[in-house]
């Protein structure tokens, strides 16, 4: 007989029961329906809506449970459909009818929302954590290699030198990004939606602080309504995870290429590398690959999850069960790619005569057209001549490097020996001496930036 079956007559077909159970995959959610019951059943003995020694048999028996879950002694009832049911059959077979007090004054609708917010609270944070420890990977391969001068690109061409510890802290301002994301998501998860009921509330003298302060929310849903349908917070997870992954995608989409032999810039470690099976000169950065890959995934799950919820009224609907995967699945390739990226980038080698010499060339033209803008030319005309200078140098099959003065007079008086010391990457990563520029000393203060606000971070997150 199900828990709900009072007013059917007849049993559920096997095939309903097969399709509408989801006890295979929301079983991982023992461990926050076992707490929220706990917190719930407490409340309920506070407020004498139970006897409170009911409630201490009830809390025992949960704990009881728990322990046994954990320790791999449960087999989930798949008649029994969910992860919220299955532990309150387990509860009355244990400690008899007095388990069937444990769902007054709630419902599984506020009971699902509260398991899936207490599940992303604690993801939210192993996330961060994970976020911290690739951003000091990432700090910690610019300081090692902070005198490396590199091409920066765009459009996948060669533009101007840039320090390698500049490009690295690139990406450590897009992790920051998503890290306080991560914050401003876990703010909204951290509201308590126990005590909506089905949808209206319930009749019975709850107190929803008391709940809230057991299980350590910040915050109490303020419509029952909104509180039993609302999965905003799930997207709001979905699209952060997805914006991670886009950034993971855009590193490991360079590595690719730096590990070519085209490029040759790095070379990654032969542990986290992979071979051929029939070409034994093979290579291959299989991690970068497979985190460029599974972005996908994530992506999925997020629009997934909002085609979902597009089309349904309120309040509680039997689709919004199909969160659950969406959300699991994100948050397993999420925490998967960040726990083998910073390992992989930790001892990735940069070989600094290649970028170095790549940084040079038709990439320090932009400094030339500069120097004719400062010395009172139009930067529009001055653009015109250095692109003038840059095809003749084409033609004759020189390096801006290359040139002698009396070469540079002849494109514009303007030029005098000054400008021939502008003609080396260092120099050239040198004048960008502004706040955001890859001039050496700028990169030190963003350096000591980044550290600062890991340091933050590991506090915040350690309290």
């Amino acid at each position: 007989m199900k828990l709900w079956g009072g007013r059917f007559q007849q049993e559920t077909d096997g095939r309903m029961d097969d399709f509408h159970s989801s006890i295979h995959f929301d079983c991982r959610l023992y461990r926050e329906d076992i707490e929220g019951s706990i917190a719930h059943a407490t409340m309920l003995g506070e407020c004498r809506i139970i006897a409170q020694n009911e409630a201490q048999v009830i809390c025992q028996g949960l704990k009881e449970i728990l322990a046994e879950i954990e320790a791999g002694k449960v087999e989930f009832d798949p008649g029994a459909e969910d992860i919220h049911m299955n532990i309150e059959k387990l509860l009355t077979e244990r400690i008899g009818p007095v388990g069937g007090k444990l769902h007054t004054g709630r419902s599984r609708n506020d009971q699902v929302a509260l398991d899936l917010r207490l599940y992303l609270k604690r993801q939210i944070r192993v996330i961060q954590g994970q976020i911290l420890t690739l951003q000091e990977a990432l700090v910690e391969r610019a300081e090692a290699n902070f005198d490396l001068i590199m091409p920066g690109y765009t459009h996948l061409q060669r533009a101007q030198p840039i320090l390698f510890a500049h490009h690295m802290l690139a990406y450590f301002e897009m992790f920051q990004r998503d890290y306080e994301r991560l914050s401003d998501c876990f703010r909204r998860t951290d509201v308590l939606p126990l005590g909506a009921g089905a949808l209206a509330g319930t009749t019975f003298p709850i107190r929803r602080e008391r709940v809230a302060e057991l299980l350590g929310f910040s915050a109490i849903a303020q419509n029952s309504l909104d509180a039993v349908s609302d999965r905003d917070f799930a997207i709001d997870f979905l699209a952060a995870a997805s914006l991670i992954m886009v950034h993971l995608s855009r590193l490991g989409e360079e590595i690719v290429l730096w590990s070519s032999q085209e490029f040759g810039f790095v070379e990654l470690s032969d542990s986290f590398s992979t071979g051929s099976s029939i070409m034994p000169q093979k290579k291959n950065p299989d991690v970068a690959e497979l985190v460029r890959g599974k972005t996908g995934r994530v992506m999925g799950d997020l629009v997934g999850l909002l085609t979902v919820l597009k089309g349904i009224p309120l309040a509680y609907n039997k689709d919004l069960q199909e969160d659950k995967e969406s959300i699991f699945d994100a948050a397993d390739t999420l925490q998967g790619c960040l726990g083998i990226f910073a390992p992989m980038l930790s001892t990735m080698k940069v070989r600094g005569q290649v970028t170095k010499n790549a940084a040079g060339g038709f990439a320090l033209a932009t400094d030339l057209a500069d120097f004719l803008a400062k010395r009172g030319l139009p930067f529009r005309q001055a653009h015109e001549v250095i692109g003038k200078l840059v095809y003749y140098c084409i033609q004759e099959q020189k390096e801006l490097e290359e040139l002698t003065g009396e070469e540079l007079a002849n494109f514009s008086p303007l030029f005098d020996e000054e400008a021939l010391n502008l003609l080396s990457p260092e120099a050239s990563v040198g004048l960008r001496d502004h706040t955001g520029g890859t001039a050496p000393n700028q990169v030190v203060r963003q350096l000591e930036r980044a550290k600062g606000l890991i340091a933050k971070a590991r506090q915040d997150l350690d309290r």
